[in-house]
């Protein structure tokens, strides 16, 4: 049987920049690596808002990004 070996976590958040010229949205991320696998979805959330805060561009979205080894 397989076996899932988580290797790091990523923060992806994404900003809403404006519109453009047809009306869709300006959409631009920052991706934060080193993150601790163990993070809890709270704690993610909790970074999120503090970097937030620190952007005059609005928050839309926060992703994380697990990666993991599949071992046989």
């Amino acid at each position: 049987m397989a076996e899932a070996l988580l290797k790091s976590t990523k923060v992806r958040l994404v900003f809403n920049y404006g519109k453009d010229e047809k009306g869709k949205d300006i959409l631009k991320s920052k991706l934060f690596s080193n993150i601790r696998m163990d993070a809890t979805a709270d704690e993610i959330q909790a970074f999120a808002k503090a970097i937030a805060s620190l952007s005059t561009k609005p928050l839309m979205t926060v992703e994380r990004d697990d990666s993991k080894d599949i071992l046989s």
